[in-house]
């Protein structure tokens, strides 16, 4: 099914529904919030089959990836529904007046309020979770803000199921019309007139480097900067010690081979380095996972333009001075298919070649060699910020690598210990997103429910009296949340 490009006309008309309808949603109790997302993962579950297979006839991910990534969408929007009542993230703060105090202290009362329209782009990698209904969808409408949604071309008529899904949901529960619209776009001016736009506020985006630096650019170039929440480009390295190494290599290279061809690597958490130092441990590691990529075979890639771009960033990689093929599967790969595959290079020539930490999306990772502990040391220190970086490492190599985890920990969102970094846990404690060009705000997560706070800003009230005070803030507290009270994290009601 094809689908046209808004117009310039047609965005503007959206924009203006979406401005007004921010100025009656801001104001919905967290309990109306919560029940809009709530009947939006209802609405999903009942597309059934039918929204399954639309999906992976778009994008060639299987059936049962495809209902997992359903079902997590539903949990994204029923814990953060639960979230969104909860008010924690509101991060209400109260302290009250000191009449005898010179100057008199005043009543000063702050939480987050939401920031305004949010434009959404759809994700490549992931139809449901990361797209139309997906987090960033998620959190700003707990956030209090209407969402524009620009599907990605890549799988357009599954974001518009479930649009359509999501509008159902609006009607059954009261919710304007204009807290969700949902347009299509397959060229560049459509992300940039949204982006470029006077009344939109924020901006989510999960894919390139390119893209996401693009919108980040636009954003703030406006005569009133917005901030995006671009999610971009990540390596996530992996540093195998040599204690860890010479304990179990083996299980070490089976472990890493199912990460870097989980999904055809179409992960942003793909583990695409992996630094080690030589020896018969190393050796013995690379013989094996050598041998599990030989055995993997070639799979179906998301579409055909990231296909195209795999093939040249993966040539490109391999073109380089000092970097040699490792291991391909030895079934050959048909059209649209990745093909797994190992690259090595040492550290020195990793040192001298920025390229070699740029992004290959796909099935691809580069070994590189150290020398030394020391040289492990230096490839660290000139890794680019990341979403992961993983030790897999043994006490002993903890305990003498202490000023590493330093270093690896100044460089990501998530500090993985002898794991994966691929498989993201939708919880509170996850951080998605990582120092720059990983992300391009790193105080921020994409995943979890302290994502909401992306969309809304402080705001402070002071000497107001308590009738005119938001729920939040009131004395009573009639929403029974928790809030700080003159230094103080209680539910208790003020002077009560």
């Amino acid at each position: 099914m094809e689908y046209k490009d808004a117009t310039t006309e047609e965005i503007e008309l959206i924009i203006q529904q979406s401005w007004a309808a921010f100025e009656v949603y801001r104001n919905f109790s967290l309990q109306q919030r919560a029940a809009f997302m709530r009947a939006i993962a209802a609405e999903l579950d009942k597309t059934g089959d039918a929204l399954l297979e639309a999906a992976a006839a778009e994008t060639h991910l299987p059936l049962p990836r495809l209902r997992n990534e359903r079902a997590r969408t539903m949990f994204q929007l029923t814990s953060y529904a639960a979230a969104c009542e909860a008010g924690n993230w509101l991060e209400a703060r109260i302290d009250t007046a000191v009449a005898d105090k010179n100057p008199p202290k005043p009543d000063l009362r702050k939480m987050l309020v939401p920031l305004g329209p949010v434009v959404v782009f759809g994700a490549a990698n992931f139809p449901f979770a990361y797209s139309t209904a997906g987090g960033d969808t998620a959190c700003a409408l707990a956030a209090g803000c209407p969402v524009i949604v620009k599907a990605h071309p890549g799988h357009a008529h599954t974001s518009q199921l479930v649009a359509d899904a999501i509008t159902r949901a609006a009607r059954a529960t009261g919710i304007p019309d204009g807290v969700f619209a949902h347009i299509h776009g397959a060229s560049f001016e459509v992300g940039k007139a949204l982006v470029e736009h006077p009344l939109i506020k924020a901006a989510g985006f999960t894919g390139s480097f390119a893209g996401g630096k693009q919108l980040f650019d636009w954003a703030n170039q406006r005569k009133e900067p917005i901030p995006v929440f671009a999610e971009m480009s990540s390596v996530n390295p992996v540093y195998l010690l040599p204690g860890k190494l010479k304990e179990a290599a083996e299980e070490t290279a089976r472990l890493y081979a199912g990460s870097i061809t989980l999904g055809v690597g179409q992960f942003c958490t793909n583990p695409g380095i992996l630094v080690a130092v030589e020896g018969e441990a190393l050796d013995h590691f690379k013989n094996v996972l050598t041998e599990e990529i030989k055995k993997t075979a070639p799979d179906d890639m998301l579409n055909i333009g990231i296909f195209k771009n795999y093939v040249e960033k993966r040539a490109n990689a391999l073109a380089q001075e000092g970097v040699e093929m490792a291991a391909v599967p030895e079934a050959d790969p048909q059209l649209e298919q990745g093909l797994p595959t190992i690259a090595t290079t040492t550290a020195a020539v990793f040192l001298e070649n920025p390229l070699l930490q740029k992004e290959v999306f796909g099935p691809y990772s580069l070994l590189v060699v150290c020398r030394s502990e020391a040289e492990m040391l230096e490839v660290a220190r000139h890794m680019e910020g990341q979403l992961t970086s993983t030790l897999m490492a043994t006490q002993e190599d903890l305990a003498r690598n202490r000023y590493l985890i330093d270093i690896v920990k100044n460089q990501c969102g998530r500090l993985i210990l002898n794991g994966v970094p691929t498989g993201v846990e939708v919880c509170l404690s996850m951080q998605h997103g990582g120092p720059y060009p990983s992300t391009t705000d790193a105080r921020f997560t994409s995943v979890g429910a302290d994502g909401i706070k992306r969309f809304a800003r402080p705001v402070a009230f002071q000497n107001w009296n308590d009738e005119w005070l938001p729920a939040e803030l009131q004395n009573s507290n009639p929403l029974g949340i928790w809030r700080t009270v003159n230094d103080e994290l209680t539910k208790e009601p003020v002077n009560g």
